[in-house]
């Protein structure tokens, strides 16, 4: 495949730590895959014109714009980026589809089941147009992530009974932790639930092929008040002897029942001492397993019972050419990172938009998602399906 295309001209919505990641995307992806369509970076934007410009020369973007509203309706604009906190998904990604635009939209979705639903509705309008839309669940991309997926969906663990996940982080551990948005319910909807909780409802559903048809959960707010940050012109500052309401869960445990009548585990949260980014999962099926973790992300463990006296969890380092996209990188046993999940998201989402092939996960996939985090929070709300235990002593 050669690119010999009209560019693809993206404008990115935010800059923050997504928009980076993002951007390395755009920069990186053309440079060691064939696609269609060179890409050009046309314009950023964000709500402070000093920071925003300070992040278009850093990342490589072309321009600058404050009002993403008279961005998404320029003429030479052809996809939106959406990196933007959740609360803004929605207005974006609805005004993006009817301007006629493509639209990447970070996970999840959005901050609630009725707006992922308006989006959801608007992606299903403009496709029939041919305007695409794709949500980013991006370790979905990670190489032994998708080999993960076509090894169960191949039956090489036979018809899967039980998935346990975990998402892992401990940056909030420490009580003084400065106040953010993401501990806003206002601006991010949920707190690890939503954040990483979403990531690995998707990462079980993506791999299995499977969808969670039932919950029961639980969430924690175990620091209720964090320190604000001051501030004069609302750029990352200094935490103040105020604090605020943190209004978001700091944990969240639940377990479900999957379409194929298996059973499922999950715990989400931000105060997991020590664990940085483990995001973790195990496929147990009637004939072996697979187990994963992001803190080691080039590695999937593989088991079958048809192994007889040498059973045990392979190892497979998954840098092989015939692995997952490890082909158009470096040669085998050269590790990959986090930050090329992202390249591979720009790959799949340019060649679909070429074939005019709906991009997954798709916004209906996202909607799913955003069902589940929602009914979770809806049995914690209503300690739904927990039952007391009686106190026998004395």
């Amino acid at each position: 495949m050669t690119a010999n295309g009209r560019p693809l001209r993206v404008a990115m919505i935010g800059h923050g730590f997504m928009g980076a990641a993002h951007s390395q995307a755009w920069r990186t992806a053309p440079r060691f895959f064939d696609l269609p369509r060179p890409i050009e970076m046309a314009v950023v934007t964000g709500r402070h014109e000093e920071s925003l410009r300070a992040s278009a020369e850093r990342l490589g973007w072309a321009e600058t714009d404050t009002d993403w509203r008279q961005v998404v309706e320029r003429d030479d604009i052809d996809l939106v980026d959406i990196v933007a906190p959740g609360n803004a998904h929605a207005e974006i990604a609805i005004a993006a589809l009817e301007a006629g635009k493509h639209v990447l939209c970070e996970k999840p979705l959005a901050n609630t089941v009725a707006q992922a639903q308006a989006m959801a509705e608007a992606a299903g309008k403009a496709l029939e147009r041919g305007v695409l839309a794709m949500v980013g669940f991006t370790y979905r991309r990670v190489p032994a992530v998708t080999l993960a997926r076509d090894l169960v969906r191949a039956g090489e663990i036979g018809e899967v009974r039980q998935t346990r996940a975990v998402y892992l982080q401990d940056w909030l551990g420490d009580e003084n932790a400065p106040l953010t948005w993401r501990m806003d319910r206002a601006v991010a909807g949920s707190g690890a639930l939503g954040d990483i909780g979403a990531h690995i409802v998707d990462a079980v559903q993506f791999v299995t092929g499977q969808q969670l048809t039932g919950v029961s959960g639980t969430t924690r707010t175990f620091v209720t008040e964090r320190p604000v940050l001051e501030t004069a012109v609302g750029l990352t500052g200094t935490a103040g002897d105020r604090r605020g309401p943190v209004t978001v869960d700091d944990a969240a445990l639940f377990f479900g029942t999957l379409s194929g009548g298996g059973l499922a585990t999950f715990e989400a949260t931000r105060m997991a001492p020590g664990r940085k980014n483990a995001l973790r999962f195990e496929i147990s099926g009637t004939e072996g397993a697979v187990a994963f973790d992001l803190e080691d992300l080039n590695t999937l463990q593989f088991f079958r019972f048809a192994d007889g006296r040498t059973a045990g969890f392979r190892r497979i380092l998954v840098t092989e050419p015939d692995h997952p996209y490890a082909g158009a990188w470096w040669p085998p046993g050269h590790v990959l990172g986090y930050e090329h999940a992202f390249s591979h998201q720009v790959v799949d989402l340019v060649r679909a938009l070429d074939t005019g092939e709906q991009p997954h996960p798709s916004f209906d996939e996202g909607l799913q998602v955003q069902r589940v985090l929602d009914a979770v929070e809806r049995s914690a709300a209503a300690d739904a399906g927990w039952t007391s235990v009686p106190d026998q002593r004395g």
